[in-house]
């Protein structure tokens, strides 16, 4: 499971951010998450809730939000959002895409007191 690895990356860079910004408490974990990222965010709610105790995270809330596929067809050049897994331009059919959004996994913002 992965995920724990991630959140334990997660809180250490919250622990961070408080340090910088001269603050005490994180209120609100804003994620987005691609469905191409590997990231499962049930899995990933699961370890940070085992793992937030007794961390700068302890009462934060997680926030996640998904994104899903934007691609851009290289044949009639159109930018599309995939809901499924179906690689195939919904405009005009082409198999010939281009990724631009949904593979990766960001933290978007803290909320911090």
């Amino acid at each position: 499971m992965h995920e724990l690895s991630i959140v334990i990356d997660l809180v250490a860079l919250c622990e961070e951010n408080l340090r910088k910004n001269n603050k005490s408490k994180i209120e609100e974990v804003h994620l987005k998450i691609g469905r191409l990222s590997g990231v499962e965010p049930h899995l990933l709610k699961s370890a940070y809730d085992v793992y937030k105790k007794e961390t700068v995270c302890e009462n934060a809330k997680l926030i996640i939000n998904l994104q899903d596929i934007v691609v851009k067809c290289n044949s009639c050049e159109k930018e599309s959002i995939l809901k499924k897994n179906e690689f195939l331009c919904p405009k005009c059919g082409s198999n010939d895409l281009e990724v631009l959004d949904g593979e990766d996994m960001y933290l978007m913002s803290l909320t911090m007191s």
